[in-house]
């Protein structure tokens, strides 16, 4: 998506370890009119699919996901990486490695919001490794539930994630795909 592409190379940062901070206008402070033309997008690459459930991480893909939600005029659910005493103890569970703070979570999500009838769509800021990805889709298979796809919106192309969910027959569409980064020479995408 040239629009994304074009904020990533204006607004982007890239830093040591394979970092690219867009969290002036993706994951700390929200551009929401960016969000609407992503979730289009997303709704353009999946329609037809029967999307009732968008589904995502907590916390930085949940306002992406919220937008995303109301573009398919449906609800949006996140999987907690906490359990809290307001969540019954009727959850499907998973452990998630987060690449970003390079920590294991168990990761939640009450089964009365994941349903086998739903058809899901998984929604994410970043695609690294995948280990966000792997296990929200175990939480869905879990659930019994159909997965759609996946849309993410930056790929880190140069990482193994995308090939390993795509290898898995996910149809994953991500929106920035980068094929490379250096705090020299900045974020090159893939063509």
């Amino acid at each position: 998506m040239q629009l994304l592409e074009e904020r990533i190379r204006k607004d982007g940062i890239v830093k040591e370890g394979n970092v690219l901070k867009v969290d002036n206008f993706l994951n700390h402070q929200m551009d929401i009119k960016l969000f609407e033309e992503m979730a289009k997008e997303w709704k353009r690459l999946f329609a037809g699919c029967g999307v009732n459930k968008i589904f995502t991480i907590e916390a930085s893909g949940i306002g992406i996901a919220c937008i995303v939600a109301q573009e398919f005029g449906c609800p949006a659910v996140f999987a907690k990486k906490t359990k809290t005493k307001n969540i019954a103890s009727d959850v499907y569970k998973t452990k998630v490695e987060s690449f970003t703070h390079g920590t294991v979570y168990d990761v939640i999500v009450s089964k009365e919001y994941l349903l086998p009838s739903d058809r899901v769509l998984i929604i994410d800021d970043f695609l690294a490794n995948g280990a966000a990805l792997l296990g929200l889709i175990d939480l869905v298979n879990a659930a019994g539930a159909t997965l759609v796809g996946a849309g993410i919106a930056i790929e880190k192309a140069f990482q193994p994630g995308g090939d390993l969910i795509r290898s898995k027959g996910v149809h994953l569409e991500s929106l920035a795909r980068v094929k490379s980064m250096t705090v020299e020479g900045g974020v090159e995408f893939c063509r």
